[in-house]
């Protein structure tokens, strides 16, 4: 996972974060999908981005209300 201190807490940053991911400028090859989900350890939330293998390719801590509110972003692109 990312950096602890470096959490997406509003949806402007999921945006940006979503689409640096769509433009290839966080430089991630094989880039076949985006999701969220919660850690099975701890219950925290994260952005996931995944190879067509569904291999986690790089992922970013969320906050509650960014998991909430910004489903419909992150399945709608």
């Amino acid at each position: 996972m990312n950096s602890e201190l470096d959490i997406i807490d509003n949806l402007v940053e999921l945006e940006r974060f979503l689409l640096s991911v769509e433009d290839g400028s966080l430089g991630l090859n094989n880039v076949e999908g985006v999701g969220l989900a919660t850690n099975n350890a701890d219950g925290r939330h994260f952005v996931a981005v995944f190879d067509k293998s569904q291999k986690l390719l790089f992922s970013k801590w969320v906050t509650k209300e960014v998991f909430e509110s910004g489903k419909d972003m992150v399945r709608n692109g």
